[in-house]
């Protein structure tokens, strides 16, 4: 069996599918180089983090929580700038205007119902047109309210203790941490699938396809000659992407590397499958670009990778287990930040080792359909 894949006809192959891409100048586009430039600009771009943001404050408080209120909220890390307001209107023009994302108003008797130990509430209001911005921006505004609630505990002897908070495997909550491994996957996934995607396309469009069919190779050594040039350039790819968030960003890696590779293995080789069965339906390279994003795209929205799956409706969910980027994002972040068990990434490498089964037997009997 060794000796029939390390046959001169399936060396030739592979060799021949291998300059086609280096030769090829839409292939040579999307190989390293702009994976990289992507993981630089989307690993600071791609953020959920809020920051340098504008707020407005209406204080009718003359006491000394409220002005309490206005200048913790001004010195607060991710405040651009107050704007204090004269009335409610002055309010809703700042916030309509685009000029303040959230307000907070502040009553009257605010200060004199925190001297009796009375509740005090505030009234927030949030620019419902940015409304992930605004939910973080309003999150950020409790933390610094508690922060507060805290210290009026302790003045008045309500507290007894703090509360010590600690965010295990990423202590600084570092946004990078978690978006770049989850990135470097994404690009990983696209870069193989394209690859995959065009090597039959590329051969109708230039006219060698009706080569293949009269050459002495069999249907399957052409298939196996399709499927290591992607194989051989998303490891390389992946495994920079890996170096980068280790070297280049810093990430602290915890896992075997050994086996997240072999976990990488198995997630490239179920996207070759999936983009020979592109590949073989289309009949030009801008069909199976479109191809690739009518697949890429998708899969992308339903893996995790931007909004938790347990949120989504019960029928996403059971669609995302087909998804090899789901279960590889699982992998490669617990393996970065907290040493994934060996027990959870089987749980994980089994589904991709049946989703890479499956696709790689269908493409086969795809094209081998084209080349009969």
């Amino acid at each position: 069996m060794i000796h029939h894949f390390l046959s001169p006809r399936i060396r030739a192959q592979v060799i021949k599918e291998l300059l086609s891409i280096l030769r090829d100048p839409r292939s040579r586009v999307i190989l390293i180089g702009p994976p990289l430039m992507q993981l630089l600009v989307f690993s600071f771009a791609a953020t959920l983090e809020v920051k340098h943001i504008d707020i407005a404050v209406l204080n009718e408080d003359s006491g000394r929580w409220g002005y309490e209120v206005t200048q913790r909220l001004s010195h607060a890390y991710f405040v651009n700038s107050v704007t204090t307001a004269k009335n409610q209107a002055d309010i809703e023009d700042l916030v309509s205007r685009g000029r303040a994302i959230a307000a907070i108003h502040i009553p009257q008797d605010f200060s004199r119902r925190i001297a009796s130990h009375k509740v005090a509430l505030l009234q927030t209001l949030l620019d419902g047109r940015k409304a992930n911005a605004a939910q973080i921006t309003f999150g950020y505004m409790q933390m610094v309210l508690a922060a507060m609630n805290r210290d009026i505990g302790f003045n008045q002897g309500l507290l007894p203790e703090r509360i010590a908070l600690r965010h295990w495997f990423n202590p600084n909550l570092t946004y990078q941490w978690f978006i770049v491994p989850s990135l470097g996957g994404t690009l990983v996934m696209f870069v193989t699938l394209m690859i995959a995607a065009l090597s039959i396309a590329r051969e109708r469009e230039l006219g060698t396809f009706d080569q293949l069919l009269v050459s002495p190779c069999t249907p399957f050594e052409i298939i196996f000659a399709k499927i290591v040039p992607a194989v051989l350039t998303g490891l390389l790819l992946g495994i920079i992407m890996l170096a980068a968030g280790i070297f280049v960003f810093g990430i602290p890696f915890h896992g075997s590397f050994l086996i997240l590779l072999g976990c990488l293995l198995l997630f490239i080789l179920s996207i070759v499958g999936i983009g020979l069965m592109i590949s073989s339906i289309c009949t030009t390279q801008q069909q199976a670009i479109l191809g690739t994003f009518t697949v890429g795209v998708p899969a992308v929205l339903v893996s995790g990778f931007a909004t938790p799956i347990e949120n989504m409706p019960r029928l996403l969910q059971w669609v995302s287990e087909a998804i090899p980027l789901k279960h590889y994002l699982i992998i490669v972040q617990g393996s970065f930040l907290k040493a994934l068990p060996l027990s959870d990434i089987l749980m994980n490498a089994w589904p991709l080792a049946i989703i890479a089964t499956v696709t790689l037997s269908a493409s086969t009997i795809f094209v081998r359909s084209r080349l009969q």
